[in-house]
């Protein structure tokens, strides 16, 4: 893994600023602090920074082909040896070993069409200097990041948006966007938190010749296709599948761990990469509060499974004292709290090996969230007719809050199109036009999800829950924390579910048979019961529990109500006395608002960073850290 940063320039054009140019490659040198690379020519500018994985020695970017092909690439070709043979075979040379070449070298005998080809996690630019052609994709479940800003001008692209920031004052805040971030937690894709910087869709690559206008085309759609295959055949079939992605996402010149938590997904990762490296280091975090801790029973998988395992509990001061950092490296916030065991067991993991395999995309190919057998509880109200359904809601609206009862008839009775916008419900649309001092009416939570319900029509409810998350979630929420947070330490994350060839064999199962047996991922579970501990197999979703509910109400109470009274967002785009309300709500038990505040307080902090730009402030800087420094140096105009 590492990070890039470019520029493409239209004739006539002057290069871009020297300082601005450093600080925009800087800024992501946590992504690759092994080594850097530029090349520029009278039309593009590419900047690299490099974490060796693949071809230690030989495999530096940005790298140039047959003399007019410059590639720069952020991720991994799973399939780069079996390619790179068959490129040898139609005369095809290679100077490196690297699956960089690999991928350069496809576009050289096929062109865009190479997108086809690939197996792995990507984003890359490709830079025809003959014809004066810019190419850049980006991988199918968007794993890895991709920026881009344009105008008459030029046409900048990065892994970071931060990398953007140094190289452009134009950012202004987008209130559509802010609206949709406090109900998703996340930053629906494509758009970010600025109007003029956005995002390539997953699965989606662009092509700009000269003088022609932008081309952007998808590559890779993500629907089901459900078959009414033999159960076993498909169990069968998702166990070979899996074994066979595990194994080739262990291909590496460098240390490759796992992380590993109380669940059957990383544990399946696991108990399939030991088969490849009996000395596999896992590594899981926790906190040091009863009940949010998943390390024990990591523990004892591991011992299980035979393998050693790392593990880190975590504080609320440890917390405090790297939330800005957290914040910083999203680029834009994230809300999940999720986010803060990642980055410190990234933290740990660092320190022993380069590589780690993690377990985020199962859910969402398997049917593995419990909200997925939601329909199946609600058919008792969902098969009534039209006009019951019409009174009770009305019922449901008048009853208050926390009543029993109250929020099973309002999900019967509404839609699902209406109801479900994925894993994240944070904030309705009355609550955004109470707290926000400028709200857009035009900009409901409904307009990211329309057109995908859309696509999904002939689908039953949990298959369309499932590429709602897909498409919005997972992209937007799971794969950039999982980035971000493992980026920040230089460690490469690698997801053996998220691959093409797994998700061809998921697409095919039927809605009955993921959520069969009570339980969610059954086919999954099935397949893999004779590879996990037996107290593993049928274990519930935990996911990451974080113990902000409880902070919130005690260790982080005076921090939260500060950074409220303290916020310049306050009088500009929020209304104080609601957020205090929240919060005191809260503190007295009256309501479980924790989810509400981290998301308006995460929004707080990132707004300090990159809109007040407060890491110029600093001046007390710790050498040791590199972060900060990283921050001070690339906020400086």
């Amino acid at each position: 893994m590492c990070g890039f940063v470019g520029v493409l320039r239209n004739n006539n054009v002057e290069e871009t600023d020297h300082r601005k140019w450093n600080n925009a490659l800087f800024s992501i040198h946590h992504r690759g602090p092994d080594a850097t690379g530029e090349y520029k020519d009278k039309r593009v500018e590419l900047g690299f920074k490099r974490l060796s994985i693949i071809d230690l020695e030989q495999g530096h970017q940005p790298l140039t082909y047959e003399g007019r092909y410059h590639i720069i690439f952020n991720g991994e070709i799973y399939n780069y040896v079996e390619l790179r043979e068959s490129l040898i075979k139609l005369g095809y040379s290679f100077q490196t070993m690297s699956d960089t070449e690999v991928i350069v070298a496809m576009y050289a005998h096929i062109g865009p069409e190479c997108v086809h080809e690939l197996r792995g996690m990507f984003a890359f630019v490709i830079w025809d200097s003959k014809e004066e052609v810019l190419f850049a994709a980006r991988d199918p479940f968007g794993i890895k990041p991709f920026y881009y800003y344009e105008t008459e001008e030029r046409f900048i692209f990065s892994s970071e948006q931060k990398s953007i920031r140094c190289l452009t004052d134009d950012h202004e805040l987008s209130t559509a966007s802010l609206q949709h971030y406090l109900t998703y937690q996340y930053v629906p894709e494509p758009s970010s938190l600025s109007k003029s910087i956005l995002k390539l869709s997953p699965g989606h690559f662009v092509l700009k010749e000269s003088n022609m206008k932008t081309v952007t085309k998808c590559f890779h759609n993500k629907m089901f296709f459900p078959k009414n295959d033999d159960f076993s055949n498909i169990v069968r079939k998702t166990r070979k599948v899996l074994e066979d992605s595990v194994e080739k996402h262990m291909r590496s010149d460098v240390p490759v761990g796992a992380f590993l938590s109380s669940g059957i997904d990383s544990t399946t990762m696991v108990a399939l990469a030991r088969k490849h490296n009996p000395w596999l280091k896992t590594f899981t975090a926790g906190f040091e509060v009863e009940g949010y801790s998943e390390v024990e029973i990591a523990k004892e998988t591991a011992e299980k499974l035979e393998v050693e395992n790392v593990h880190k509990l975590i504080t609320a001061e440890e917390v405090i004292k790297e939330l800005r950092n957290i914040i910083w490296h999203m680029d834009d916030p994230v809300a999940d709290p999720a986010a803060i065991p990642l980055y410190f067991i990234a933290k740990e993991a660092s320190k022993h090996v380069k590589v780690v395999l993690s377990g985020e995309g199962a859910d969402e190919l398997f049917g593995g969230y419990n909200i997925y057998r939601e329909p199946l509880s609600l058919q008792g109200i969902t098969r009534l007719p039209n006009w019951l359904k019409t009174g009770l809601r009305k019922g449901a609206g008048i009853v208050p809050d926390g009543v029993k009862g109250k929020s099973y008839l309002y999900r019967g009775t509404t839609p699902l199109e209406d109801r479900y916008i994925g894993n994240a419900f944070i904030f309705s649309e009355s609550e955004k036009q109470k707290m926000l001092l400028e709200y857009m009416a035009n900009q409901p939570y409904t307009e990211i999800t329309r057109d995908y319900y859309r696509d999904a029509t002939l689908y039953g409810q949990s298959s369309k829950m499932q590429y709602i998350d897909i498409h919005t979630w997972l992209p937007g929420d799971i794969l950039v924390k999982a980035d971000r947070m493992s980026m920040a330490h230089s460690l490469e994350l690698r997801v053996p579910f998220l691959d093409k060839e797994v998700f061809e064999v998921a697409r095919e199962i039927p809605d009955q048979m993921k959520i069969a047996n009570g339980t969610t991922k059954f086919v999954l579970r099935e397949a893999v019961k004779d590879l996990v501990p037996n107290f593993i197999v049928d274990r519930k979703k935990l996911g990451f529990p974080v113990p902000i509910r409880l902070w919130l109400k005690n260790e982080l109470y005076d921090w939260a109500k500060d950074a409220i009274n303290n916020s310049s967002t306050i009088g500009t785009i929020f209304n104080k006395s609601e957020l205090i309300s929240l919060l005191e709500e809260h503190a007295i038990g009256k309501k479980d608002n924790s989810r509400k505040l981290w998301t308006v307080l995460t929004f707080m902090i990132w707004y300090s960073i990159y809109e007040e730009k407060e890491f110029e402030k600093i001046s007390d800087t710790n050498v040791q850290d590199g972060l900060v420094i990283q921050q001070e140096y690339a906020f400086v105009d």
